[in-house]
């Protein structure tokens, strides 16, 4: 307000009629209001630095494995591990098998990174309006609905060879394998991908959700 009321005194003073053109644009600059462009690019500034904050932590070791979005067996496993403790061969299953999948994980968030950017860029001025004007999580709702789908079609098999690569796709299927041989057992699935990618997403837009509060807050 002290700004706003020095420069109306300025220009409403005879002194200054006649005053230089730069003295006039600095006043015009301290009076402006951002543009719609100007604010759209904000949001999209920061939400890009939120989404890479938030890929770069999920992707780097550990980054779901120690973290509040590590990625736990599924209740089936979970049975079958505790069926095979006494089997041999078999008796660390259930932290083996949680530490591959937590690094199928981290190993496919990288290909998050470009998606989201993509579908920032894609934002309107709708859409930015739409954000500031929602929910805390308003930005991550929107990137939910625009770019899930394609992130499960990138993830999945990105997270089944990371599965193939370090083993966890065979260390399943062999516990399935031996667990389905049980008497009397309801018979497993010995296929881990979708699982592993529907809880990395799950993991990756909590992840994002927590930048934009932070970023919100910060505003």
């Amino acid at each position: 307000m002290k700004k706003i009321a020095l420069v109306f005194l300025l220009f409403s003073t005879p002194l200054f009629f006649g005053a230089c053109d730069t003295l006039q644009q600095i006043a015009k600059e301290a009076m402006s209001e951002p543009t719609t462009t100007e604010i759209g690019q904000g949001l999209k500034d920061a939400l890009g630095k939120g989404v890479s904050t938030g890929v770069s932590t999920l992707s780097a070791r550990d980054g779901y494995f120690k973290s509040a979005y590590k990625i736990l067996l599924p209740a089936e496993a979970r049975t079958v591990t505790d069926k095979l403790k006494v089997v041999p061969g078999f008796t660390n299953l259930e932290n083996e098998l949680l530490e591959k999948i937590n690094r199928g994980a981290e190993d496919a968030a990288r290909e998050a990174g470009p998606i989201f950017m993509s579908a920032i860029r894609a934002m309107t001025f709708k859409d930015a309006a739409n954000i500031l004007m929602g929910a805390d999580n308003a930005a991550t709702t929107y990137l939910n609905k625009n770019t899930y789908q394609q992130l499960y079609t990138s993830f999945n098999p990105k997270i089944v060879n990371s599965l193939n690569k370090i083993g966890a796709n065979d260390l399943w299927k062999k516990a399935a394998d031996a667990y389905n041989k049980i008497p009397l057992v309801n018979k497993v699935n010995a296929n881990l991908g979708d699982y592993v990618t529907t809880e990395a997403l799950k993991g990756l837009f909590a992840k994002v959700e927590e930048e934009e509060k932070i970023s919100a807050e910060t505003r």
